[in-house]
């Protein structure tokens, strides 16, 4: 049966965390206990939202606890069904679009290819609102929020540090929604114009860090009747990543009969690497998994320390965390763009840079996925610092 005509009550991941584990790890379910309304029972409410956040097409039901024993496989079940793409691309609006525009391309990279690495890029630039992978977030979000009834206002706040407030923004616009963005300071100034152009209202704070504003966040929106969809808190994060970015990678490799050696992903949220590692890391056991953070001193747009305070992580199991500088994941930029032709964002300059060091060391070789989550013409005025800084010194590549 259709998993959308299954009716049942979301909860907390945290409840059903280790059932999407086991799912992932034998690779079948048992079916679920519906009544003759194909309302879930209630005992089977986290069997039913592990397999929501996983995504299959199909089902299976069960009217009778006597009949719930047998084990169906996901394979059995249209498990990829959500992230084989429109062949011809033709969409009737933009949320349209954004849901079924997948996979954003694999791509393997010449750069590395002398250290016994297959680098395989995951382009998460290949959104169409803020060119990255948070329009996977801020859609989710959003969606959702319209089909269980919690948007009782038009008004949204939210803090972002860009690209999940241009994803928000965007989709917004379409819906007829207001939206006012809290930036911290350490964000370009030219971000400001874009969220102008796109009409949400902007607020500036003393923080350098995203994740140390929320409370002020919810104070205005308690105060002015907003809704804040929170993209720290928020399981969706991590779920709109289990039910496509991971899949997605994992269809993708599987067309070319690969199973990856290891995959490197940043850690901002850690919702897109939170659910990678886990779906990874229960449906093929040995496939290592590192996170990237800033280095100590250090700030890299879209990514920041784990000990900032990240939600997720806490649920799964990383083979390590990788420390990169700016001025490294900047030189990263501009040997990736004189190698493959791709200017890559800061924090994708660090995912290839900590994934460098790591076959360096040769902690890693073979089929690698590398996480790239924007685009580096986004960053043109950290760029033009960092060029104008450096150039001048020593040339970084010839």
């Amino acid at each position: 049966m259709s998993l959308n005509n299954i009716r049942g009550e979301f909860i907390e991941l945290e409840r059903y965390i280790d059932i999407l584990k086991n799912l992932l790890g034998k690779w079948s379910t048992r079916p679920l206990h519906v009544n003759s309304e194909l309302r879930v029972i209630d005992d089977d409410l986290e069997l039913y939202n592990a397999l929501w956040a996983l995504g299959p097409r199909l089902v299976p039901v069960v009217e009778s606890p006597n009949d719930v024993d047998v084990e169906i496989s996901l394979s059995e079940l249209d498990f990829y069904y959500n992230v084989v793409g429109s062949p011809v691309r033709v969409y009737s609006n933009v949320v349209d679009f954004i849901e079924r525009d997948v996979p954003t391309p694999l791509v393997r990279l010449r750069y590395l290819s002398d250290l016994g690495v297959n680098v395989w890029a995951k382009l998460e630039w290949y959104h169409p609102f803020s060119l990255s992978i948070k329009d996977r977030i801020a859609w989710y979000m959003l969606v959702n929020a319209f089909e269980r009834g919690y948007l009782k206002t038009r008004k949204l706040y939210e803090a972002t540090s860009t690209n999940t407030g241009l994803g928000l923004v965007g989709l917004a616009n379409y819906y007829g929604l207001k939206v006012r963005v809290y930036l911290p300071s350490t964000v370009q100034k030219c971000v400001d114009y874009l969220f102008t152009a796109l009409g949400a209202e902007v607020v500036r704070k003393d923080s350098p860090i995203t994740v140390t504003i929320i409370s002020s966040v919810l104070l205005d929106a308690a105060r002015d009747g907003a809704v804040v969809l929170n993209q720290f808190e928020n399981d969706l994060n991590f779920i709109v990543h289990l039910k496509y970015t991971a899949k997605e990678i994992d269809y993708q490799l599987r067309s070319m009969g690969i199973t990856p050696k290891a995959i490197i992903c940043g850690l901002g949220t850690s919702g897109h690497a939170s659910a990678i590692s886990l779906y990874f890391k229960n449906r093929y056991r040995d496939v290592r998994v590192y996170g990237v953070q800033p280095a100590e001193g250090s700030a890299i747009p879209g990514i920041r320390r784990v000990e900032t305070g990240m939600k997720w992580i806490n649920y799964v199991e990383l083979d390590g965390i990788v420390d990169v500088k700016l001025e490294d994941a900047f030189n990263t930029i501009l040997e990736v763009a004189r190698s493959d032709g791709l200017l890559i964002g800061l924090s994708g300059g660090a995912v290839l840079y900590a994934l460098k060091k790591l076959a360096e060391n040769g902690m890693v070789k073979g089929d690698v996925v590398a996480v790239i989550p924007d685009h580096g013409t986004k960053y043109i005025e950290i760029l033009e610092s960092l060029i104008t800084k450096l150039c001048p010194e020593r040339p970084i590549l010839e």
